[in-house]
């Protein structure tokens, strides 16, 4: 399969990289930059395209200028939160209004011009699916108040489920994935046994999305997961 990885430098994005790497898929990488160590020999199973989302209206035409003519799985999987997010410190009405124009810009408004130009690629797979990674922050009564964020992921699901209808007859696929917080500390060469003991089951192993991810990539063309809410066991909001 070619799938190419919106936001896919470092965390989740990295090792969704090396694991569909390793399972013989060809993928296309895309981030402000290239990631570090990525594993020699691939030749043309890897191609790397680098684009800066926060700037929409330029990375959206590098990136399509770049891609393949067509893919079989996109996964977009970029996001950014205000500064203090998910800590004691966040407060709304501390948000410079340049920073909450720049989250917009980089979580809906390049999310839409971007899969603009992907899904017509994608429509010309015999299997064509979506898969966006949203957040348990984007679902009702997360619990979280980080407003900005929040919003952007309340607008993911909005862009999936309005893509959803409009190309179901076409046979795309459109999932999305809410996750809860994730060990982003600990990629795919570090033991899962280890990565799930961090944070004492209250952060995901990024080895759980991969295998998720995998699943999902392995559906035949008849069903689809509409969307699955992944949070830590801990998570006490779950």
């Amino acid at each position: 399969m070619h799938i190419m990885i919106v936001g896919a430098s470092r965390g989740l994005g990295r090792a969704l990289v090396d694991g569909l790497l390793a399972d013989g898929h060809s993928v296309i990488g895309v981030s402000r930059q290239q990631a570090a160590d990525l594993p020699a020999g691939q030749g043309t199973q890897l191609q790397w395209i680098a684009a800066d989302l926060a700037k929409p209206a330029e990375a959206v035409e590098r990136i399509a200028h770049a891609a393949p003519a067509a893919l079989d799985a996109v996964i977009y999987n970029l996001g950014v939160w205000e500064e203090k997010a998910f800590s004691d410190g966040y407060a709304f009405l501390d948000d410079a209004d340049d920073a909450i124009v720049d989250m917009v810009n980089t979580n809906i408004t390049a999310t839409i011009l971007l899969l603009k130009r992907l899904v017509p690629r994608l429509l010309a797979s015999s299997k064509p699916q979506l898969i966006l990674t949203g957040s348990t922050s984007g679902l009702r009564q997360s619990g979280r108040p980080e407003v900005t964020f929040s919003a952007s992921k309340f607008a993911l699901n909005g862009i999936a489920d309005a893509l959803r209808e409009g190309f179901r007859t076409q046979g795309l696929a459109v999932t999305a994935l809410q996750l809860g917080y994730l060990n982003t500390y600990d990629g795919l060469s570090v033991p899962l046994a280890d990565a799930a003991a961090r944070g004492e089951g209250e952060l995901i192993p990024v080895h759980d999305v991969v295998a998720v991810v995998r699943m999902l990539l392995s559906l035949s063309n008849a069903s689809f997961v509409r969307e699955l809410v992944l949070p830590a066991l801990r998570d006490e909001r779950f």
